[in-house]
């Protein structure tokens, strides 16, 4: 037999526990054979890799990646450009000087709790761009602030349910917390689709660089999340021109999904026109789950708690959706074959949607329906255990530790710390655990998102519920089959094994290894057995 590649030189992890094979040939862009069995067959071309470990392709299992890609554009003030309030002011102003008046300055990234624990206000960014549009993205994406010439062109009279406009001796100070910002939906929405295509194309070049052969989109086309109602088109053509550079699955806003007309005994009642659910697509370009939010953000404190959120004894959070709509929207999805990702960060929420779970599942059992939770951020130990019996997925962020870990803590207080973003804990209980980001909420890289899930260390450097750390070789299956599985992908994907499509990066160090993983940098990567990235 001739196949297309033969890859030697190198240390490749295979199987489930990753043992070490010599050398891996491809053929038609799968696995064909691992070892000895590699080495003896004729090969189109033969690849040495120069002594590197090969691990399967990384795959974020809660990314945005339209998002990260439109951000590129967008003004930093971010941590790394702007330290205080002044310095986002500042840099505001930089830019309406670099704008014609009546323009839109579009920042990302600004975090309260590294400003001080201030919001930046409408009239600070009045006096720095009094005649340019200011939208100012916090890095949750669960609120934002703008200026006056903005506010002014809002309906405040219809303020969205589950959200607020915050408001300070009776004026509002600019900030729109959760479904509040979709009171800019008459200003920026829809997204044309040429400018999501470029983003896709943005983001996947920086994706393959950092050694990512697939991703899950958290959130297409209506609602909090999406660009626009013809989201999906965006994709498309990106893989037409070429330009969607990883598998992509995509989580679909529960806002696009509405009731379908069907036969009586049919039980496909709520879903996207023809009836197209989870499972719809190719090794490409797929559809993924229903993605619902439930609540909102544990730094923004927003996210419904059952206790007030530390020193704010009137604060429980809030609901996005309401608990009645919650419980009918995933009954609905869930009976017409859908997988369901719900968004729920605090306690609060994560009970309510584990009984919306339990409830859809006794109503219309289905075994292996593999429902998540997004982030199910803040869960104690009965609620975990619900989790794991229930079957369903957990998804938490081990890179929030490293960059918004202290806002967490703070928002927390001690007592209940030990149950922020567990991962131990899922593991011990007998779940799968994927690898995400949420990116561009904080940097998406995955070997520094495997890193803090060994580390768990804050910006300050407090280890956050160090029982909840895992091992190197954890995160790595995290990262690879954790993710696979959590998109019903295990059979393709995750891990490194003939038959399997050969998607896999190739690094300097062993990743599997604390030490190395902190040492471990992309040497190239591969999708379907061909080199997309070299570095």
């Amino acid at each position: 037999m001739r196949v297309d590649a033969v890859y030697t030189g190198a240390r490749v992890l295979t199987g489930d526990d990753f043992r070490p094979m010599t050398a891996m040939a491809v053929h038609g862009g799968r696995i064909v054979a691992l070892g000895d069995d590699a080495t003896e067959l004729r090969a189109a071309r033969t690849v040495d890799l120069g002594g590197a470990t090969v691990v399967p392709g990384f795959h974020d299992a809660h990314n945005h990646m339209a998002w990260y890609g439109m951000g590129l554009d967008e003004l930093d003030v971010g941590e790394a450009s702007c330290r205080s309030l002044d310095d986002v002011y500042a840099a505001v102003a930089a830019r309406a000087a670099e704008q014609p008046e009546g323009t839109w300055i579009i920042g990302r990234g600004y975090d309260q709790t590294k400003l001080g624990g201030e919001h930046p206000s409408r009239h600070g960014l009045d006096r720095a761009a009094p005649k340019h549009h200011v939208n100012l993205k916090h890095t949750t994406g669960h609120m934002c602030v703008v200026n006056s010439l903005v506010l002014d062109q809002l309906d405040l009279g219809n303020v969205p349910a589950g959200g607020d406009v915050v408001a300070s001796d009776g004026e509002p100070t600019g900030l729109l917390r959760e479904q509040a910002q979709r009171l800019l939906d008459p200003l920026l929405y829809p997204v044309p689709l040429a400018d999501i295509e470029r983003a896709i194309d943005r983001a996947g070049r920086r994706y393959v660089a950092e050694g990512m052969t697939s991703v899950q989109e958290a959130g297409i086309g209506r609602g909090l999340a999406g660009s626009t109602p013809i989201e999906l088109a965006a994709y498309q053509r990106a893989r037409d021109a070429g330009r969607l550079r990883v598998r992509t699955t995509l989580m679909v806003a529960a806002d696009s999904l509405h009731p379908l007309t069907h036969a009586e005994d049919d039980d496909v009642e709520f879903g996207l026109d023809l009836g197209i659910r989870t499972g719809f697509g190719d090794e490409w370009l797929r559809i993924g789950p229903m993605k619902l939010f439930s609540d909102g953000s544990l730094v923004g404190r927003t996210c419904a708690m059952h206790q007030p959120f530390a020193g704010e004894p009137d604060n429980v959070g809030y609901f996005q959706t309401a608990e009645a709509d919650i419980r009918d929207v995933i009954r609905r999805a869930h009976r017409s074959g859908w997988q369901v990702a719900t968004h729920a960060i605090g306690d609060r929420a994560i009970t309510v949607v584990l009984d919306a779970y339990a409830a859809a599942l006794a109503e219309h059992p289905r075994a292996d329906h593999r429902h998540r939770i997004e982030h199910c951020g803040v869960v104690d130990d009965p609620d975990l255990r619900r989790v794991a019996e229930l079957g369903v997925i957990p998804v938490p962020q081990g890179r929030f530790v490293n960059e918004i870990g202290e806002g967490m803590r703070s928002a927390l207080g001690p007592e209940r710390e030990d149950w922020c973003y567990r991962q131990r804990s899922f593991l011990d209980a007998g779940c799968v655990v994927p690898g995400s980001s949420d990116r561009p909420v904080v940097d998406g890289a995955p070997l520094l998102g495997m890193a803090d899930m060994v580390h768990r260390r804050t910006p300050a450097g407090h280890v956050l519920a160090p029982k909840e750390r895992i091992s190197a070789r954890e995160a790595l299956r995290a990262y690879t089959y954790g993710s696979a599985y959590a998109t019903f992908a295990e059979a393709d994907l995750g891990t490194l094994d003939v038959g399997k499509r050969a998607d896999f990066v190739a690094l300097s160090a062993d990743p599997t290894d604390a030490n190395g993983l902190g040492d471990a940098r992309v040497l190239a990567t591969a999708i379907g057995g061909e080199i997309v990235h070299e570095s």
